[in-house]
């Protein structure tokens, strides 16, 4: 009888999803992630991997994951600190030490495994973690699991993240650890998070930063080093993570950093000690990939010329696209049922854009996420915004409502004089206070509003307007 009534319970709540157009089921792809495969048996152009450089299917990468299996194994056997690390492993680690610019490297079963791992390490009872609002799924879980305090600060706004650490950094030795977390590259917005301004601010109030580079990684920076590196800040975090599935091709994760952080984290990260070690196979066609990044360059710049032609496509489609070379491209219509029906119309007519919606963005900023990858064609990206352009007239649904989120920041290789244009003083102005509040033996106390401007001791995310920190101070004073 128990076991009815619980089955009861999830049909209803399956139906509950389906009505508001949350119901997610899995799709087939045959075949290897190239620019065209065969979805439930129809043949469409993928719009929607991962694979940006087009590197999971190419012939080097699958003759080194075929080697290492017939060398080393299908499997590790064993988690890395009991005898699970292979020769090939402290191979990867090596090369992805050099590529990052660090003096070490540790590898992951995931992207989730590293983030839940290293935050975990970095922060616990006690502690204090600052993270953007947007960041992936996994870092938010890796906040949440650390038990530490978590303040959730507004996308991309470091006037906001100044505020907040004032509020509830202070000093270390009286407050304990404190750690800023971000992503470079965000996986649904594909914009790029301001990262000299973070580093700038960590180090003003003595916290680690740790930097999610899993988007960034082969698509971004000098010979796809990443938004660090373009921005030549590679040796001034504390944690740089980054993903073996995307640009690499394969499977798995890693973190690079300081010889003494990566021996911390070894001894630490439980999501580390405590799980099998990724398949030899898995990090061989990562290494094949990493070697075949360094060799030929130029695949990144053939991502990111199919990104500019993707974007000149749709706008001259009517969506509202920006034009620059991020290879993700997020088409906000809004509506869940929408979004749904603008995907499976798609699809059907050729095009495979994934339908992406609550929880993995905010409610009512469903969207359609596209991926442009090295292996396309510009005629590619063509082909699928006209398609999604008639589509979506089809449907009654208009191309000039649909496109990027509205008032996207320049990006971090672009000059920026100020946190927030007209927000009043400037960010270097307003580190003062943190840089004499290190200096002095006495706390320079931050102003304490009544009702904070964003949520501080939760993981929610929500959508807000600028921050504005003289305001703030104004409402905190009057009340």
């Amino acid at each position: 009888m128990h076991t009815q009534t619980g089955s009861a319970e999830i049909e209803e709540r399956l139906a509950e999803l389906e009505r508001l157009g949350l119901g997610r089921r899995l799709r087939l792809v045959s075949g290897p992630q190239g620019p065209t495969v065969l979805l439930d048996g129809k043949p469409v152009l993928l719009l929607c991997s991962n694979n940006y450089l087009g590197l999971a299917d190419h012939p080097r990468v699958r003759e080194a994951a075929a080697e290492a299996a017939m060398r080393w194994g299908v499997g590790a056997g064993a988690s890395r600190l009991i005898s699970g690390t292979m020769t090939v492993h402290r191979r990867l680690e090596e090369r992805l030490a050099a590529f990052a610019g660090r003096e070490a490297c540790l590898l992951f079963g995931s992207g989730y495994l590293a983030n839940l791992g290293v935050i975990g390490a970095f922060a616990g009872s006690g502690d204090t973690v600052f993270s953007d609002e947007l960041n992936h799924a996994s870092i938010i879980d890796g906040c949440r699991l650390s038990r530490a305090q978590v303040v959730v600060y507004r996308h991309r706004d470091a006037e906001h993240l100044l505020w907040s650490m004032r509020r509830h950094g202070g000093r270390r030795e009286r407050n304990g650890r404190s750690l800023v977390v971000t992503d470079s590259i965000f996986s649904m917005d594909g914009d790029i998070a301001p990262l000299r301004e973070i580093v700038e601010l960590a180090h003003a109030f003595g916290a680690r930063v740790m930097v999610d580079e899993a988007h960034a990684t082969g698509t971004f920076g000098p010979a796809g080093r990443g938004a660090l590196a373009q921005a030549g800040l590679e040796g001034e975090v504390d944690a740089i993570v980054g993903t073996l599935g995307k640009s690499l091709g394969s499977y798995g994760a890693y973190v690079c950093g300081e010889g003494a952080t990566i021996r911390y984290l070894l001894n630490t990260a439980r999501s580390f000690i405590f799980s099998t070690a990724p398949s030899p196979p898995a990090i061989a066609g990562a290494l094949a990939a990493l070697e075949l990044l360094e060799e030929r360059p130029h695949r990144v710049e053939r991502l990111a010329g199919n990104a500019r032609a993707l974007r000149r496509s749709l706008a001259a489609e009517g969506f509202r696209v920006e034009a620059d070379e991020m290879h993700i491209v997020p088409l906000v219509v809004g509506d869940e049922r929408d979004t749904l029906r603008l995907c499976h119309a798609a699809i059907e007519q050729g095009v495979f854009a994934q339908a992406i919606r609550p929880p993995t963005v905010p409610a009512g900023t469903s969207r359609l996420r596209l991926a442009a990858m090295a292996s396309h064609t510009a005629g590619d990206m063509r082909l699928a915004a006209g398609v999604l352009a008639s589509t979506a007239r089809k449907l009654g649904l208009d191309p000039g409502e649909i496109g990027t989120p509205p008032g996207k920041p320049e990006p971090e290789h672009a000059p920026v004089q100020d946190a927030h244009a007209g927000a009043g003083r400037g960010l270097e102005h307003a580190l003062q206070p943190a840089l004499e509040e290190r200096a002095t033996p006495f706390d320079i106390e931050a102003p304490r509003p009544r009702r904070p401007p964003a949520p501080s001791v939760t993981g929610e995310q929500e959508s807000r307007a600028p921050f504005d920190g003289e305001r703030e101070d104004a409402v905190a004073h009057a009340a």
